[in-house]
């Protein structure tokens, strides 16, 4: 039996040194007898330290954390190339979650050290989350529960909502959580149309969605929603003249990345009122300062990054990472391989082999 060292960011714990999100989906990795879980505790909060919730997105995974380290499980912290220095037994690198725009992945690559991701956890949240903004904003939720606090009924007449049925979506970004959102905003019977270069038009057809140009879909949809991955041609791809194409009284959504809108841009638009709404997960700086002007603004909806993170996700997602794990601690290849090329290389076939004896063990 090979002992299979693996260690995981500590911001899956809460101050007292256990799951924040409650089942985790751990189990079948800590009762694996040749594998060796550390969290990172440099990642986790601590009592009476509210500086950690303002660095939560800008924490990294240094070098000293890996020495030693066979695998790594990462949810928020940054990997630079820096911290590899000294890794030499590091062979997988899980990201729980989707997006990988904090890894280094050239970086894994060149250190012989293969990055996996979970791709198909989030989907269904993703897409159901952008769902919730669509029919809150579009109803009114916001103006109508003010209304109902404060008491004034005489103001119903002021707070109508309106319907999307009939109206026209935008997706930009026809990848797995766009066309999800595609498929459970059927029944609501809309036009959508989608901007994404590389998306198979039997696939959209499939789906009942037109692909088109990124200024024509700003231009004609009633609520615009980004599922677009962050890639460094891709920042700030919707800009200030994208959101001036939009009609008065459309709705943005965004569900994917802040960087992939310039924020000012959206924050002034939304000021002025040239568009309607907005609701956001995510923003070009995380967590979002208190101070932030979109916290002043009445006509947007805000989420903490996390709308789509469901105590049953977090679970899926879980089981997902462990058997993935399990795999790579039996010297398996596990599956969602991003820097594929690195399976080319002699050095990561060797690492990985190191635990091919651990498939004879009774689990």
């Amino acid at each position: 039996m090979r002992p299979f060292h693996l260690a995981i960011t500590g911001d899956f714990l809460n101050e007292q040194g256990t799951s924040a999100y409650g089942d985790l989906g751990f189990g079948a990795m800590e009762s694996c007898p040749f594998i060796d879980i550390h969290y990172i505790m440099e990642h986790a909060p601590r009592a009476n330290d509210p500086s950690y919730w303002d660095n939560l997105y800008s924490m990294e995974v240094k070098a000293e954390h890996l020495k030693g380290m066979d695998g790594l499980i990462v949810l928020r912290p940054y990997i630079r190339a820096h911290a590899y220095a000294g890794a030499e037994n590091l062979t997988v690198i899980g990201r729980s979650g989707a997006g990988y725009d904090k890894i280094d992945v050239p970086a894994c690559t060149a250190n012989d050290v293969l990055l996996f991701n979970l791709p198909n956890t989030l989907n269904h949240s993703t897409a159901s989350t952008a769902l919730m903004f669509i029919l809150a904003l579009t109803k009114n939720l916001m103006a109508q529960d003010r209304v109902t606090r404060a008491g004034r009924w005489d103001l119903q007449a002021e707070v109508l909502g309106t319907e999307i049925e009939r109206k026209t979506l935008g997706i930009i970004g026809l990848g797995a959580s766009g066309r999800e959102l595609a498929r459970i905003i059927a029944p609501f019977n809309m036009r959508i149309l989608a901007y994404s270069p590389h998306a198979e038009p039997e696939q959209a057809a499939a789906l009942g969605v037109e692909l088109t140009s990124l200024e024509t879909l700003m231009r004609k949809s009633d609520v615009v929603s980004i599922h677009a991955s962050l890639t460094p041609d891709k920042y700030h791809m919707i800009k200030a003249e994208h959101l001036a194409m939009m009609k008065p009284k459309a709705f943005f959504v965004n569900v994917a990345r802040g960087a992939l809108v310039d924020q000012a841009a959206l924050v002034k638009a939304l000021q002025e009122r040239k568009i309607a709404g907005a609701g956001l997960d995510v923003f070009e700086v995380e967590p979002l300062p208190a101070d932030d002007p979109l916290t002043k603004l009445d006509n947007v909806l805000l989420t903490p990054h996390w709308a789509p993170a469901t105590s049953d996700i977090w679970t899926a997602g879980g089981l997902l990472m462990a058997q993935c794990m399990l795999d790579a601690a039996q010297g398996k290849i596990p599956p969602n391989v991003i820097n594929k090329s690195v399976l080319d290389s002699a050095k990561f076939q060797a690492k990985l082999a190191r635990f091919v004896e651990n498939q004879a063990v009774q689990l």
